[in-house]
């Protein structure tokens, strides 16, 4: 039986988000130590994405809100996997992750992130 090659998907996924998309970042931050205290840390992670509103048939006003973006972010080079938590740069407004789904098909490529964003403010 023939096996799935996902990272030929990963790649296609990729190379669409490339065509279609722009330039955005991903940003982590670290809390500080819990012992000496300190500011926490933020670390931007360059990455490829496409910004996309959500139809209007989807917008329930309680999990998904006017306003809220559909965010693909290419797995292709980006050093982390985007989490609740994480704030996303596209068209020059941050976004913070508030949901999302690593489509990781077979345990192991991921092909795409998509995450739910929402204004950070």
């Amino acid at each position: 039986m023939a096996t799935f090659n996902y990272q030929e998907l990963q790649a296609t996924a990729a190379e669409l988000i490339e065509e279609f998309g722009q330039a955005g970042a991903v940003m982590r931050s670290t809390p500080p130590d819990t012992v000496y205290g300190g500011e926490p840390v933020v670390t931007s992670y360059p990455a490829t994405l496409v910004p996309m509103a959500y139809e209007a048939r989807y917008i329930d006003g309680t999990v998904i809100r006017t306003g809220d973006m559909q965010i693909y972010i290419s797995t292709v080079g980006l050093a982390i996997e985007p989490t609740v938590g994480d704030i996303v740069t596209a068209n020059g407004t941050d976004y913070a992750i508030v949901n999302g789904d690593p489509n990781k098909f077979d345990g192991i490529t991921n092909v795409v992130f998509i995450v739910q964003g929402r204004t950070a403010f």
